[in-house]
């Protein structure tokens, strides 16, 4: 698979001068060994893995090792994933925007902010809005590479009740896990705008989920004052207080990336997953990662 990253191994290593190359050629050599991985993970991959795990070399597998997996076992979010020919794509497109955003914190973080455009309920699917924010995000980090954080801010203008309850909590659960055990990011705050009573209905099915460490950097917000003191208003499109663009002019372009990759999803959906036919042990399935679908059926809401 040809590498689309767009920062060279030598800007990444001046970039972080803790990463090593004996790390690295560690992690290459651990990870030809596995049989059951793709035939190929480029250096930057493993840098970015490293990176997001202060390069320890253990959990950096743990992560590598889940990644390939979860999107093995999740191919809600992580297959038909053609920009161009997917119609559930096109249609979350024009229903939810996503934008990484140009502008950083003042620590360096990168800044990824979404929020509804089409306020139809009946419009929003989870799965096709999590297949299009994790399409959006991961050509971000192709983008970028290492950043020493990561900010999401969700922007819940517009939700309902009637969008909540179209969330399944088994796709919350998967959400979470992927968030916390296999994404590549030092994830450095969550962070929910514009939050009504319906908040509290979302929050119920998150918690059982999050970690402590996900927990801590969680942060809810009724208006812009208290957003404020944690990301600068400059850094924002214009419509939420900021000076950074016009939000649809914004998404725009976001979408051009995305439709000009499509070449990338398409061969990433074909050879960076998961062989269980191949895997040194017992072949792990969707439930052995995420336990029972039915399980959530009795599932209390306080």
């Amino acid at each position: 698979m040809k590498s689309v990253w767009k920062v060279s191994i030598e800007e990444e290593f001046k970039k972080n001068p803790e990463l090593r190359k004996d790390d690295l050629q560690h992690l290459r050599d651990w990870y030809n060994k596995q049989p059951h991985f793709p035939k190929f993970m480029d250096d930057n991959g493993l840098i970015v893995f490293l990176h997001s795990n202060y390069y320890r070399l253990e959990p950096t597998k743990n992560t590598i090792e889940n990644y390939l997996t979860s999107r093995t076992h999740m191919p809600e979010y992580f297959s038909n994933r053609d920009p161009l020919g997917s119609k559930e794509l096109r249609k979350m497109m024009n229903t939810m925007l996503v934008l990484p955003l140009e502008k950083k914190t003042p620590e360096g973080y990168g800044i990824i902010y979404s929020r509804l455009i089409d306020f139809d309920p009946s419009r929003y699917v989870y799965n096709d809005a999590m297949r299009l924010y994790n399409m959006i995000s991961e050509l971000w980090l192709l983008r970028e590479g290492t950043m020493p954080g990561y900010v999401i801010i969700c922007d819940i203008y517009g939700v309902q009740m009637a969008h909540a309850l179209r969330v399944p909590p088994m796709g919350i659960k998967k959400c979470l896990y992927y968030l916390q055990e296999a994404v590549p990011l030092r994830i450095k705050g969550l962070h929910f705008l514009n939050t009504s009573p319906v908040m509290d209905f979302i929050l119920g099915l998150m918690k059982p989920f999050m970690k402590k460490e996900l927990m801590d950097v969680l942060h809810l917000h009724s208006n812009l004052d208290s957003f404020g003191k944690y990301i600068p208003p400059d850094v924002l499109p214009n419509e939420i207080g900021g000076s950074a663009g016009q939000m649809m002019d914004l998404y725009t372009k976001v979408l051009k990336d995305v439709e000009d990759h499509r070449d990338y999803f398409i061969e990433e959906e074909a050879e960076m997953r998961v062989d269980e036919s191949k895997r040194p042990g017992k072949p792990k399935t969707a439930t052995d990662l995420f336990g029972v679908e039915g399980s959530f059926k009795k599932l209390d809401i306080d």
